[in-house]
């Protein structure tokens, strides 16, 4: 049970982990730090672009709109831990 949990959770950390790149990349390119132009950027950018979205999507649906601010990620990151603190009481 402790590699079923292992395996889980670390799927969930790098879930979570993708989200914040996504974020962060997201924030780079709308200050133009970094440019899509580059095929490396556009790649990374496209990948988590396809990993998040099918989340993130949904998410924004139910969220009222603030004006330009997007905190579905943060939303979908504090679900993430929950998920990961209820897996953890749930095994041990």
């Amino acid at each position: 049970m402790n590699a079923l949990y292992w395996l889980i959770d670390t799927i969930l950390w790098l879930y979570m982990v993708a989200l914040i790149g996504g974020a962060i990349l997201s924030w780079l390119v709308a200050f133009g730090v970094v440019n899509t132009r580059n095929r490396f950027v556009f790649l990374i950018g496209d990948f988590l672009h396809r990993v998040t979205e099918p989340v993130l999507g949904p998410v924004r649906r139910f969220m009222p709109n603030l004006g330009g601010v997007d905190i579905s990620p943060l939303i979908v990151i504090l679900l993430v831990i929950f998920a990961r603190r209820l897996l953890r009481d749930l095994f041990f």
